[in-house]
Parts: structure tokens; C-alpha cells; sequence
């Protein structure tokens, strides 16, 4: 279990930026970075932490950090840990570099230059901070959307219930890639948030990290609110925590059920739900979580998953 006081004592992630109060993917790079013990790279897809943090002639960033496009962080990622190789003890594991990306940028639009970068088998810790939508652009619906949410493109009225279909299993695509280490993980537990990140900096080789970020605007709850979020979407079991070494999985927790409801009602974008008209819908977003939680206690078990 790591400990405060063998954290980075200086921010990396400095102050000033102008990410919004309470957002959680500020408080995942944060502490992301408080959890190095090497010199630290950090390259960065498009999204609300890259627009927010880097604002000409400012920086919130204390490391070397590089941005690209939307959809190739992985592959300017590559270049650099090359580079890194290459020079005098550069084979040597002396340096860590992080990738960090939105669920847009990382579900959708990195897809391609993450399964490059994984199957190349570069050394990096790929970093999701995952708020469920395209929240720098307009909240529009992301593959990381849950199943009967709102967003500005799956609005709620007589024609639609909000978004359709499930979300995409990020852990799953990055284990079809055959890497040694792939997590959940949420800033409302630190040491657990602290140990996956530091695991897998020291994995030789590519590792993920998928972090549910709550998002105060798109989720549309209390700014003070974000850490009782989190805990509630691990404690609800919407968003289990456990991690894969080597295609073994663990649980990092194994909550007491708290009802789901707990966690939808303190969001806007979910307020739909309890309405007699769209039962269907919760019920479906319902089934689907105790599907998935159920496929992960299989997995955990080394059974084939029952999903």
C-alpha cells in the first residue's frame, strides 16, 4: 500500500488551469502524477484536460508534455519512447511516459493508434479518464456513453430515451492485445488509484488504466459531489475496480451491493429514468450492469465469463 509521504511532493499538475471545479479527470492526472518515481513524459490527446491546461502562453504541466491530435497520441507516444530507447542506457527502465485521454479520444477516435502502439508492444502507461462523453465539444454521446443516458445527441422526448446500446469494454480490447496489465481504477480510492498507476509504470512493455472521471457538467451533479460519485458508481458496482496481470483477474474491491438508483439519482443526465414512461430503459441499464458484474466474477474465478 503506497504511503502520503512517498508521493511527488511537488505538483507536476500544477494549479491555475482551467479545467472546472470538481472534475475528475483534473484530479486523475493530479494524482497520476504525484504517484511517479521517475522523470516523466506525458503526451496528450485532444479533449477538455489538453484545451484547458494549455492555454497560450500557459502551461499547467511541470513534465515534458506533447500534443498532437485527437485520434494520435499513441503514435507520437511511440516516437518519443523510441527516441528514449535510443539514447546512452536508454535501455534502461529510467523514464515513464503516460498517455492521457478522454473517452472520445480513447474509445473513438485513438482507437486505431492504441491498437498499433499495444500490438508494437512500446513501453507506456496509457491513461483513460473516462467521463462518458464528448464533454469538450457538447456533451455529445461517446462508445463510453451508458446505456439510456442524456447527452445533446441522444436527447430525451417522444422519440428518443437517451443513448442506446451498451458501452464498449475497454478493459476487453486492450487484453485482446495480449498486454501484461490492464485496470479499473477511480480517484475516489487513492491507494488503490495510486498502487494501478505505479504497477503498471513498471510493467516493461504497454499497460492501461481505465479511470471512471465523474463529470460534474455531463453528468449534471453538485460540483462537491465528485468523490461521493465515484464511490458510488465502484460501491453501485456500475464501475467495478480490478485489474488483470498477465490474463489473471482480481478484484480490487468486492462492494455490498448499494442499489444503482443511489448512484443515477444524484445525475442529471439519468433524472428521465424514474419516470413510469422509461422503466424499460432503467430496467435495461440495470440488467446490463448485473450482467457485466456477474461475466467479471467468472473471469475472476478463471471461468468463462456467462455474459
Amino acid at each position: 500500500m503506497p504511503k502520503l509521504a512517498d508521493l511527488q511532493v511537488e505538483e507536476l499538475y500544477g494549479p491555475g488551469h482551467r479545467m472546472c471545479a470538481g472534475c475528475g479527470g483534473a484530479i486523475t492526472a493530479r494524482m497520476a502524477l504525484k504517484a511517479m518515481k521517475r522523470p516523466t513524459y506525458v503526451v496528450q490527446s485532444t479533449g477538455c484536460m489538453e484545451v484547458a491546461t494549455t492555454i497560450y502562453p500557459y502551461t499547467a504541466w511541470k513534465v515534458p508534455w506533447a500534443h498532437g491530435l485527437f485520434e494520435n497520441a499513441p503514435a507520437i507516444a511511440s516516437g518519443i519512447e523510441t527516441y528514449l530507447k535510443s539514447r546512452p542506457n536508454g535501455e534502461k527502465k529510467n523514464f515513464d511516459l503516460i498517455i492521457l485521454g478522454g473517452d472520445g479520444g480513447t474509445f473513438d477516435i485513438g482507437l486505431q493508434a492504441l491498437s498499433g502502439a499495444f500490438e508494437r508492444r512500446h513501453d507506456f502507461t496509457y491513461i483513460c479518464y473516462d467521463n462518458e462523453a464528448y464533454m469538450n465539444t457538447g456533451i455529445q454521446r461517446s462508445s463510453a456513453t451508458p446505456e439510456g443516458a442524456w447527452t445533446t445527441t441522444t436527447p430525451v422526448g417522444k422519440a428518443s430515451s437517451g443513448k442506446v446500446g451498451p458501452k464498449k469494454d475497454l478493459i476487453a480490447f486492450a487484453l485482446a492485445h495480449h498486454i501484461d496489465y490492464a485496470a479499473t481504477a477511480c480517484p475516489s480510492y487513492w491507494s488503490d488509484f495510486i498502487t494501478k498507476v505505479q504497477k503498471a509504470a513498471d510493467v516493461e512493455g504497454p499497460a492501461l488504466l481505465h479511470v471512471i472521471a465523474p463529470c460534474p457538467l455531463g453528468w449534471r451533479f453538485k460540483t462537491e459531489q465528485t468523490i461521493q460519485m465515484g464511490r458510488l458508481a465502484v460501491q453501485s458496482r456500475y464501475f467495478p475496480l480490478y485489474e488483470v496481470e498477465r490474463g489473471k483477474y482480481k478484484l480490487s474491491m468486492n462492494p455490498h451491493e448499494t442499489p444503482l438508483e443511489d448512484f443515477l439519482r444524484l445525475q442529471g443526465r439519468f433524472n428521465h429514468l424514474f419516470r413510469p414512461e422509461y422503466a424499460e430503459e432503467l430496467n435495461a441499464l440495470k440488467s446490463e450492469v448485473q450482467q457485466r458484474w456477474l461475466a467479471l466474477q467468472d473471469l475472476c474465478q478463471g471461468k468463462h465469463p456467462t455474459w
